[in-house]
Formats: C-alpha cells, sequence, structure tokens
C-alpha cells in the first residue's frame, strides 16, 4: 500500500503573462520571503527594533539569499558548465540552439533563475548580516543571525516544496510498494523533456508530458518511469520541526539571550537533516566524484554543523 502512491506530473509554471513565467518555484521563494519579513516584523516589535531598521534587514536578506544561492550551485555544483557560459550566471537565461529570447536574441531562452544552491544561501546570508551590522552599529551579529534563522528554517521548507513542484532534486529509485514511492514524470533523467516531445510528437512539454501520463498509447513509457524517494518533502517537512523549535525557544525561554546559541541550533539541524536525506537523495553532482564517499551536499554540510556545535556550546562572556 503506498502513502503518496500517486504520479507527480504538475506543470511547473502557473501562469505566463507574454514572455514572463510564473512558476510555482518562483511563487513559494516569494512566500518564503513575506512569511520572513512578517515573522521578522513581529520579534522587532518584541525587541523594541523599528520596521524601517527591519526592512533594511530585508532587502539585505533578499540580495544575499538570492546572489549567495545563485552562486553557490554555479561554484558547487555546475562550474564546468557555468566557466563557458559566464553570461548565464547572473542572468535568468539559457543558451538553447533554436531558442529565441523576447522574439530579438537567437540562441537563447528565458528560463527564470533555475540552480540555486542551500549551502550557497546560507553563506550568502551570514555575509549579508555582517554587512548589515556594519552598516547598522547599534545591532550585534549574533544577536541578528539568532533570530533570522527562525524565518530562514520556514523558508527552506518553502523552497523544497517548490523543488518538489518542479520535479527536481528528486530521490533515488524505489520499488513501488514503498510507503512514499512517487512516479515523477518530470525528472530531467527518466523522462528529458525532448524525450518526451520525440515520443508523443506533441509542440510543447507542458502537452507532451499530459500525453504521457493520460493517454493509453503512451503507457509503456509511463510505466518504465521509476519511483523514486520524494526527498524533497522528507527534508522540507523537517525543516517545519527546525523552525517549529526555534520559534518555541525564542519566545518561551531565555535561550535567545545566549549569543549564538539559536544560530548555532540551527546550522546542527538544519544541516544533519540535510545530510541524512542526501543518503536517499540521487546525485546533484559537484565534487562528489573526486572526493569519494560522500555526495557534494554532505560534504558542504560537515562545517556548518562543527561550526553550530561551537556556537550552542562555546563559553559564554563573563
Amino acid at each position: 500500500m503506498n502513502f503518496l502512491g500517486f504520479i507527480w506530473n504538475p506543470a511547473d509554471t502557473l501562469f505566463r503573462i507574454g514572455f514572463l513565467q510564473i512558476k510555482y518555484y518562483n511563487l513559494l521563494w516569494i512566500i518564503a520571503f513575506a512569511l520572513g519579513w512578517f515573522i521578522m516584523k513581529r520579534i522587532f516589535l518584541n525587541e523594541k527594533k523599528t520596521v524601517q531598521e527591519l526592512d533594511s534587514l530585508f532587502i539585505y536578506t533578499v540580495i544575499a539569499t538570492m546572489l549567495g544561492a545563485r552562486l553557490g550551485h554555479v561554484f558547487f555544483y555546475d562550474w564546468p558548465y557555468y566557466s563557458q557560459h559566464l553570461l548565464e550566471i547572473l542572468l535568468p537565461i539559457r543558451e538553447r540552439a533554436g531558442g529565441s529570447l523576447f522574439g530579438i536574441i537567437s540562441g537563447y531562452e528565458f528560463t527564470g533563475f533555475t540552480g540555486l544552491a542551500s549551502h550557497g544561501a546560507a553563506i550568502g546570508i551570514i555575509i549579508g548580516m555582517y554587512l548589515y551590522v556594519r552598516k547598522h552599529k547599534g545591532f550585534k551579529m549574533l544577536w541578528i543571525l539568532d533570530r533570522v534563522v527562525i524565518p530562514v528554517s520556514i523558508g527552506a521548507f518553502c523552497v523544497r516544496l517548490g523543488n518538489f513542484f518542479n520535479s527536481e532534486i528528486n530521490g533515488k529509485i524505489v520499488e513501488k510498494s514503498f510507503l512514499f514511492a512517487t512516479k515523477f514524470v518530470r525528472d530531467s533523467d527518466d523522462m528529458p523533456a525532448s524525450n518526451a516531445l520525440r515520443i508523443t510528437k506533441e509542440k510543447t512539454a507542458d502537452a507532451a508530458y499530459k500525453a504521457l501520463e493520460n493517454n493509453p498509447q503512451f503507457s509503456e513509457y509511463l510505466e518504465a518511469i521509476p519511483y523514486r524517494h520524494p526527498a524533497q518533502l522528507y527534508e522540507g517537512i523537517s525543516y517545519i520541526f527546525v523552525f517549529l523549535l526555534l520559534y518555541y525557544l525564542y519566545w518561551k525561554t531565555a535561550k535567545k539571550d545566549k549569543p549564538g546559541y539559536l544560530f548555532g541550533l540551527f546550522l546542527v539541524l538544519l544541516w544533519t537533516i540535510r545530510f541524512f536525506v542526501e543518503f536517499v537523495k540521487k546525485s546533484q553532482g559537484g565534487f562528489e566524484e573526486s572526493l569519494g564517499l560522500l555526495s557534494t551536499g554532505q560534504w558542504l554540510s560537515l562545517p556548518f554543523i562543527l561550526i553550530g556545535f561551537y556556537f550552542m556550546f562555546k563559553p559564554s562572556k563573563a
């Protein structure tokens, strides 16, 4: 008996306005930032800080998160490609034969920002908070980090839910009888869009994937797509519990008064979850082939876990 037990095949685009595409993934990023602002507003008001200071922090956080996540993906996971496509690092486009950008520039297509790495986002946020406290002298670095990790943890859930809608960062293959077995029709390894178009003769990828799922003449191709772990949901749902714990500790205990404790706990919990989920997640590339034993995501998580333990248990200043 399957718990999920369904074929997962949603279109990744919510709606289009001309060349502009609004994807579920983009929408969930927006929701993550909006939730973060409201949570931090409550914290700032509780700590007698101003909304103007929060607005400035919000700008630093958005820019640092997106820039860090993007550069993290580029350098940690896909540098061989981007080293030959520098223009695509910070622009939401991708080179594609036959593509047309705005109907003017041939050889490219608008993709939105795809390829974001959570380890890069974490580094970006830390750097962003450092720059923020340098400009706003009334704040201390650990004070900011202890509080900003609370909304970041629920934001991490939103991002993983977006990955699930995108059918990306899927898990390894499992038997159909496995409790959470999920068939990702749009998995880029199991059924690339080019294959779906070739098989169905449809004109768009969305139409091709829908035909694979619903047209009986393509049932053999649908059957050949394996079931996988919904690794994004394992990770994302676990992050909800990280958020709830941090939120409780901030509002109901004195842990927020020990500089670095909530920040350290966040690092330990979030990256430990990531470390163990990697065991059921298919390879995302990067440098794991050269180092072996662990995945790229696991290697990158270990330093964060160790840093987290340091901040949790470092001696308090007298």
